[in-house]
Order: structure tokens, then sequence, then C-alpha cells
């Protein structure tokens, strides 16, 4: 079996920020990214990279760590209780766009490594990652079109790894409290070491290549059209649906937190712009209505 190699990881995750970001800057075409570098208090550190007030996207984030620790905090081991106690190396690249305007999805994705180990014991690693998309007012050609670069991105690695990371990302990305959908998916997966370190971060590398292919073509169609203070509305309303499940239900952010990261790094997940309205409801036949009714609820889009 093939041996975890961090460098190349490591590697491998620096290069994606560059790729993304450079993708980025290009699509907006008017903001571009500034850098803080950190350190992390028990060893490692990070390379954060944000863009604001940019012609096409409100706030963009694609954030890369690398920490480690002496103990794995309680949202690593919660449900992998045998890791508890072990030290830990934790490296990822993890991203959020915010776009300006309401008919351009929010998206999100990450890739990230982690090994555990502990004396005397085989180290355990594990690769995590994936894509997913929130839209505030949906379009059929475009939700195909991010499931068909997900599922094409999967297909070289078996005939069910896109089924089954898509629903893992169906019911990851759920809010419970609200018994409804983040968005429209994509792809989710996490605990991935079988069956050799190459296989694994050969798939985490086909996803983590995929989203500017998944993502910037929707941008490119969406970016022009005109809006006015009703889209702007509902957009900043369902961004809080988006705030809730950072906070609430994100391991991501809990992990984060709990590891003593950079507050600001994790905390660039949440828009810049949100709003909350009680008991608020959409007209009925409504563009809001059809984003409840066409897009949210569970579909097999491809």
């Amino acid at each position: 079996m093939s041996l975890p190699n961090l460098t190349e990881v490591k590697k491998f995750f620096l290069n994606l920020q560059d790729e993304i970001c450079t993708g980025l800057v290009a699509a907006d075409n008017h903001a571009t990214f500034s850098e803080q570098l950190w350190q992390h208090e028990e060893g490692g550190g990070g390379r954060s990279r944000v863009m604001v007030s940019g012609a096409v996207f409100e706030q963009a984030g694609v954030n890369f760590s690398s920490v480690a620790g002496a103990c794995l905090p309680a949202s690593a081991t919660a449900h992998r209780p045998e890791l508890a106690g072990r030290s830990f190396q934790a490296l990822g690249l993890s991203l959020v766009v915010h776009p300006q305007s309401p008919w351009l999805p929010t998206s999100h994705a990450n890739v990230r490594f982690f090994i555990a180990e502990k004396p005397g014991k085989p180290a355990v690693w594990w690769f995590g990652g994936g894509f997913d998309l929130t839209p505030f007012y949906g379009f059929e050609e475009d939700a195909v079109h991010w499931h068909q670069t997900a599922r094409s991105l999967c297909q070289p690695f078996g005939p069910d790894v896109y089924a089954k990371y898509k629903k893992w990302c169906d019911d990851y990305f759920y809010l419970k409290h609200r018994q409804e959908a983040r968005g429209i998916g994509g792809l989710f997966f996490d605990d991935l070491n079988s069956p050799d370190f190459k296989t694994c971060f050969d798939f985490t590398q086909a996803v983590g290549g995929g989203f500017l292919p998944a993502y910037l073509p929707i941008v490119a169609r969406r970016k022009d059209l005109p809006w006015g203070d009703t889209e702007r509305q509902f957009q900043l309303y369902r961004r809080g649906r988006y705030v809730e499940f950072n906070l609430v239900w994100d391991r991501g952010t809990l992990f984060g937190l709990q590891t003593a990261g950079r507050t600001e790094s994790i905390l660039m997940s949440l828009p810049p712009m949100v709003r909350w309205e009680y008991n608020w409801q959409p007209a009925a036949d409504s563009r809001e209505a059809a984003l409840y009714r066409d897009f949210l609820p569970v579909r097999e889009w491809v």
C-alpha cells in the first residue's frame, strides 16, 4: 500500500489555491485577492486570501491551512471515537464565493487531508472534500451542468462514486431545524483512505480541479443579467440559511474553532451582508417560490 506523502498533498493544495484565485480574478475582472499569512499556536499555519467588493463577487475567500495539534478535537472524533487522544496534522483548502448578483449562486468547495498518530499505533489518515452550489434563483441548465461536471470527474474512479458522494452531499448540506436543503448539492466525501493513498489522492485532486470548470461557466452565463431590489432582498434572506448551516451544523467550522484556528479565516465563509425576516413566505408561483419547489428538494439532475 502506498504511504501518505504530506509534501505532495501540501504542494497540490497550494497550487490549487493559486489556480482558483487566478480563475476568480479573471472572471471578476475588477478586484484582486489580499493575502494574510498566519501561524498556528501548536504548529503550522495558513495562507488566507480574500477578495471583496468585486464587479462580480461581493466576497470570495480561498484559504489554505496546515495545522498540527496534540489532540484531535471533538468535532473530528464524534463519529470516530477510536481516534480520541491522538495527535494530528490537518491540511486543507477551503473556499466560498458570494457573488454580487442574485442570479449567481453562492458556491463552496474544499479538499482536506488528516493524519492522526499515537505512539505504538499505526497512523490513521484520510481525505475529504467536495463542492456544492447554493442558488438563489434556479436555472435548470446550470444545475445540470454542475452535476454533469461532478459526475464526469467521478467516472474514472468507479460507476457508483458519483451517486454515493452526491447522496452524501445532499444529506450533509441539510438544515435539520428547517427541514430544508442548503442548495442543490454536488459532491461530499470524508474518511477516504481506500484502496490506497495514491488512488485517494488522485480522486481528491480531481475534485479540487473540478471546481472551476463546474462554476465559471455558470458565472459567465448569469453575471450580466439585470436585477433589482426584489431579487437582492431575496438573496440576502436566503444567505441567512447559509449562515445558519455554517454556524449550527458545519463540522469544518467547528473543527477550525475547536483547534484555535484563525477566526477571521474560518468565518470568511459567512456573507458580508445578510438578513432575516420573521415567518417570510414567497408569493405563490413566483420565481422565489420556484426555488423551494423545483430546486431545493433532492433531485437526480443527470
